[in-house]
């Protein structure tokens, strides 16, 4: 058993036994998650077209402009939902496999021996602040839904626009991604072991069941808010740059 563990941690690259097309799941990983790294910070330094109306684009808000920050107000707050999502328990599997190869799959031989030490040297080290950037998301995630709401208010009237919407999927799928978060379920009640036994058991077990049950679907609400971010960027750029029309639906 020994000799085979040291055979297989020591394969070449891509050495497997499986049949599947395993490298299929690591290919859209690189494409979407590069994709989307180099779109983000390429807006992030544009510095432009992301207010128009009562939109604001959600890789800006909230939108602080002080006078003594010369660069992209962007780059003073995008790194907390870029930290949350960097720490992100299925963040990590997804880009460890797709960009650093390590391992690619599971039983697919590496690149080179294998040196675990898990995540206790920098940089991985800093993975272990998920739990915080989570604290910093949920303050977030209320400004973004503060957003969303002023979306339907076109100078203080009450009306619908393509980007309301868009800006309302945006914050739904934003609040089911951060809700299912692995580091939440173990606050609300994941670390208990005895319900009846603690303060508000009742409740912290229900909040713990609902969870549970979305955190079921964290990878699928991890892409979908990916790419909901994205589109309420790109769409009030478009908008407020003039490359499309804005659509009043009301």
């Amino acid at each position: 058993m020994a000799e085979s563990r040291t055979a297989s941690a020591h394969s070449d690259f891509g050495v497997t036994t499986r049949r599947d097309a395993w490298w299929l799941e690591v290919i859209p990983v690189v494409l979407v998650l590069g994709g989307f790294s180099i779109y983000a910070t390429w807006r992030t330094f544009e510095n432009a077209y992301f207010e128009f109306g009562p939109y604001l684009s959600p890789f800006y808000s909230p939108l602080i402009k002080p006078r003594w920050w010369p660069l992209s107000p962007a780059i003073l707050i995008l790194w907390a939902p870029l930290g949350f999502r960097a720490t992100c328990y299925y963040y990590r599997k997804a880009y460890y496999r797709a960009f650093f190869l390590d391992p690619p799959a599971c039983a697919v031989g590496e690149s080179h021996p294998h040196r675990y030490s898990g995540e206790t040297k920098f940089p991985f080290i800093l993975q272990n602040l998920h739990r915080y950037f989570l604290y910093v998301a949920l303050i977030f995630l209320v400004i973004l839904w503060y957003d969303a709401i002023s979306a339907f208010w076109f100078a203080g009237r009450l009306g619908v626009g393509v980007g309301s919407l868009v800006l309302l999927v945006n914050i739904v799928l934003l609040s089911f991604y951060t809700f299912s978060c692995h580091s939440l379920r173990h606050i609300v009640g994941g670390k208990l072991d005895c319900f009846s036994c603690v303060a508000f058991g009742g409740p912290r077990h229900t909040a713990w069941r609902g969870a549970s049950f979305l955190n079921e679907h964290h990878m699928l609400f991890a892409w979908l808010s990916l790419f909901s971010v994205a589109l309420g960027d790109l769409y009030i750029r478009l908008v407020a740059s003039g490359s499309i029309y804005h659509l009043r639906l009301l």
